[in-house]
């Protein structure tokens, strides 16, 4: 009578352990690998436990995933690179933990601003990955990676480490990155219409 409810409990847990091993069986062969029995083992007609093998298989991260900021930059049809990154700020203002270090390029002969970063920093230890630098940057210059297996010795990420071409940034978020190019394409037009 006392024990009834411990071995209730156990009886869950075995059936559970026997119920694991059984669907682990029914899927031999492609129980990690492939899409359509990661979708069946994940979904509401999953049966018992399941483990993916980490690091050796990965759960594919849904394209509104998002990490730690980088920057885009453009690349020229000879390889060159042209930052979209102006140095404006905005986002290190609008960054709730103060996590954003810009300096500005200056240009030597003048020492007026040029509107490129000499240096960018982002202390991923402070970075709360709330995404608002990306929402702010009116240059389209900051997004969010998926890229979340960043172990390194130091906490600061400099800028030749933020920065990814836009066609990384394509490939990671197409659906995000068409929308935005046709955004982008509309107010060209529109500009150029005004200026006509």
């Amino acid at each position: 009578m006392y024990g009834l409810g411990m071995l209730k409990g156990l009886g869950v847990t075995l059936k559970h352990f026997v119920v694991t091993y059984l669907e682990d069986l029914r899927w031999i062969g492609k129980r990690y690998d492939s899409p359509e029995s990661l979708a069946v083992r994940q979904g509401s007609q999953a049966r018992g436990a399941f483990t993916v093998q980490y690091p050796e298989v990965k759960l594919p991260v849904p394209e509104e995933f998002r990490f730690t900021p980088i920057l885009l930059y453009e690349e020229g049809p000879n390889g060159e690179r042209k930052d979209r990154c102006t140095s404006c700020g905005i986002c290190a203002k609008v960054c709730p933990p103060q996590c954003i270090w810009i300096v500005r390029t200056t240009d030597p002969a003048t020492g007026r601003p040029v509107p490129e970063p000499a240096e960018f920093y982002i202390d991923v230890d402070i970075c709360m990955n709330c995404g608002l630098c990306a929402e702010f940057c009116p240059f389209d210059a900051i997004k969010m990676d998926h890229n979340y297996e960043m172990a390194t010795w130091d906490r600061l990420s400099d800028k030749e480490r933020l920065l990814k071409p836009l066609s990384y940034y394509a490939a990671i978020r197409p659906n995000n990155y068409a929308r935005e190019e046709a955004a982008r394409a509309e107010k060209e037009a529109a500009k150029a219409a005004r200026q006509a």
